[in-house]
């Protein structure tokens, strides 16, 4: 059932993944704090969502009250929001 969408007791599920795991929407557009909690644990506050955008395009930072409209396959990842590069 990868990355495709499925009918489930009459609820439309799509697959996309996050950090890595396949999880599967309940709903064909969220946004980014419903994103962060289909994951578990959910995704913290102090960590970015970013779709990653295929090819040389820029991934795209999501934010929670970002409305993301899912398609099958999509991939999201969440990286530190400060980075720390040392002393």
């Amino acid at each position: 059932m990868t990355n495709e969408t499925t009918k489930d007791q009459g609820e439309h599920r799509i697959s996309i993944h996050i950090d890595g795991h396949q999880v599967f929407a309940p709903k064909e557009t969220m946004t980014g704090s419903e994103l962060r909690h289909l994951v578990t644990p959910p995704i913290g506050p102090e960590r970015d969502l970013y779709l990653e955008i295929p090819g040389q395009g820029q991934d795209h930072l999501v934010g929670d009250n970002d409305e993301v409209h899912l398609k099958p396959g999509m991939h999201f990842y969440s990286a530190p929001k400060t980075v720390n590069p040392g002393r």
